[in-house]
């Protein structure tokens, strides 16, 4: 796997099972490394979409990318709250500079109050009809999605409003040194 270390920017490359690129995202700021999972933050950075027309985000960011897991986590700090948009897709892997994972559509959106629902089961069902999707990865697919609701119930950690607060801090402090550190340059 590729070398990085806390602060370092990476880029975001999401798939479809087609293996055309989906949407990226110009800037995920490496904060934590743990055995089963990498920790990144950004905030109001650009995505480029498959057909070309662009956007930012609008808010903060702090986002889980899981080496064995079918999904992805994304805190977003919203003005009325911390949501959480989570992307049933491939366990990710590293490669110049760039997290590359397939998305399969099915996400699920946690909101302030708690209450959570499952999206795009239309866009995944025929997605799986079009694009042949195997048994087997029909399989892991949902048992990722289980696994994520599971892990949501049980309040774990990556969940935790504290945890992806730290993280935004740590975010906020790296951004802030290499701001710094191109002034001294």
């Amino acid at each position: 796997m590729l070398k990085v270390n806390i602060g370092d920017k990476l880029q975001i490359q999401c798939y479809k099972h087609n293996g055309k690129i989906h949407r990226a995202w110009d800037e995920a700021v490496l904060l934590d490394v743990k055995e089963n999972y990498m920790v990144f933050g950004n905030d109001k950075t650009l995505v480029i979409e498959a057909e070309g027309n662009t956007w930012r985000t609008k808010e903060p960011a702090i986002m889980y990318f899981f080496k064995d897991s079918w999904y992805n986590v994304i805190v977003q700090f919203k003005r009325d709250g911390i949501y959480y948009y989570c992307n049933i897709a491939t366990p990710f892997i590293l490669e110049e500079n760039t997290i590359k994972y397939i998305d399969y559509d099915l996400d699920l959106r946690i909101f302030p109050s708690g209450e959570y629902k499952i999206l795009d089961k239309m866009e995944y069902n025929y997605h799986k009809k079009i694009m042949n999707y195997s048994d087997e990865l029909d399989n892991s697919i949902h048992i990722g999605l289980n696994e994520l609701i599971e892990r949501y119930d049980n309040h774990d950690h990556i969940f935790n409003v504290e945890n992806n607060l730290d993280y935004y801090q740590k975010y906020k402090k790296i951004k802030e040194l290499q701001k710094k550190s191109k002034v001294i340059k």
